[in-house]
């Protein structure tokens, strides 16, 4: 059963980052260009901490969205046989 969970669990964290992702490019797409900056031609782009950070909150968030789904998914079924007992 432990192996089960991490498999879902790890299953769900990639496919859920993925999907946060493509939230995330989507939002950026739909988002109004920030006027620019004077003396700038274009505007700066986040530096490797801030993406980075970006990054692990990305899979810290869908790490616990899967931890979440997981106990609910196993809870149920484990639910389900103590009830048909």
């Amino acid at each position: 059963m432990i192996k089960t969970s991490l498999l879902i669990m790890t299953a769900l964290t990639v496919l859920i980052s993925m999907l946060l992702s493509w939230r995330e490019r989507r939002m950026a797409a739909a988002r109004p260009a920030p006027p620019p900056v004077r003396g700038r031609r274009t505007p700066a782009r986040p530096g490797l901490v801030a993406r980075a950070r970006l990054g692990l909150d990305r899979w810290v968030t869908a790490a616990a969205i899967a931890a979440i789904l997981t106990i609910a998914v196993l809870g149920g079924l484990h639910w389900l046989r103590v009830i048909q007992r």
